[in-house]
């Protein structure tokens, strides 16, 4: 079929990252091992949330979605991934192909806007700390989570209904690991410069507002730092926003190599590389970043363990 230029195509190849079994095997166990680990440190971080009830607060609120969006769009993508380093060539349909790219695309720019929503959350912590409590009330954060998967998913849906219009009758061979936008627009046999320039325009709004509320948010939060006289309170204030900063930078760096290009700029190995990184690598650091150097989540697991013990021991 790759080679058929007058057949409107119905499914493709996807070729996966490597053609060298021994390369596969290799990806495949590493891959499994980074997938296991996204699972349990994001479905174990929700879980902890909901458990410990002093983790009731927002920045936690914000991070519990945080992890589920980590362990969803991860599976949206990592178990296609490891088929097709076991079972090579691996096929998928143009709907279960669209079908994938909704959800990862709808995920991912919710996670734009929810770590705006944390830079916010940080700001009204460090700048405003006698009115956070009101501020940062369950009803804004509701509204923020609210806002952030609407926003994702009208974006992933109008661009998924753009591409769906698009005819692939050139080569189905999908020179990539999952259906991302660029190469599947590579594929097709009629002009793509329309959904390119949607795709770039709600790429560029995403990132752009997002990290503009997470620059100017931070820019208070460095200011009034600055202002604090106690040396505790700064290390205090400092270690509170750095992970979600490093956070931040590791993710809008892949996101912005990927995706702020046109597709003809799109480079196998380059694209690949960055693809990995915020589609199955982050979403295993998220917890590790955001969580588990964390002191009251510590503190958290250790009340659960001992609660779960002594219910035990009381039965």
């Amino acid at each position: 079929m790759a080679g058929k230029n007058n057949t409107i195509l119905s499914d493709f190849i996807l070729m996966g990252l490597t053609e060298s079994e021994d390369d596969q095997l290799v990806l495949f166990s590493l891959f499994l091992l980074i997938y296991l680990i996204t699972v349990l440190g994001n479905a174990g971080m929700v879980l902890l949330i909901r458990l410990d009830p002093h983790l009731h607060t927002p920045m936690y609120f914000f991070l519990s979605h945080l992890s589920f969006l980590d362990l969803n769009y991860s599976t949206v993508v990592t178990p296609k991934t490891l088929e097709s380093l076991v079972n090579s060539p691996t096929y998928i349909s143009l709907v279960g192909c669209l079908t994938q790219m909704f959800f990862f695309i709808g995920l991912v720019v919710t996670e734009c806007f929810f770590l705006s929503s944390m830079a916010y959350d940080r700001y009204a912590a460090i700048c405003n700390p006698l009115q956070y409590p009101v501020v940062m009330s369950k009803t804004l954060c509701h509204s923020l989570i609210t806002v952030s998967y609407v926003s994702g998913f009208s974006q992933s849906l109008a661009i998924v209904l753009s591409i769906a219009n698009l005819r692939f009758c050139k080569s189905n061979v999908i020179h990539h690991f999952f259906c991302d936008t660029t190469p599947i627009l590579i594929l097709s046999c009629t002009d793509t410069h329309g959904t390119e320039i949607l795709a770039l325009i709600l790429a560029s709004f995403t990132l752009l507002t997002s990290l503009i509320t997470i620059s100017v948010s931070y820019v208070f939060i460095l200011t009034t730092i600055l202002k604090m006289k106690s040396t505790s309170g700064k290390k205090k204030a400092f270690s509170t926003c750095a992970s979600h900063f490093l956070g931040v930078t590791i993710f809008y760096s892949s996101m912005i190599f990927t995706y702020l290009k046109p597709s003809k700029s799109y480079s196998v190995g380059q694209d690949q590389i960055a693809s990995v990184f915020y589609t199955i690598v982050i979403p295993m650091l998220n917890p590790l970043i955001y969580s588990f150097r964390n002191k009251e989540v510590k503190q958290a697991l250790i009340r659960v363990m001992q609660k779960r013990e002594n219910a035990r021991q009381l039965r």
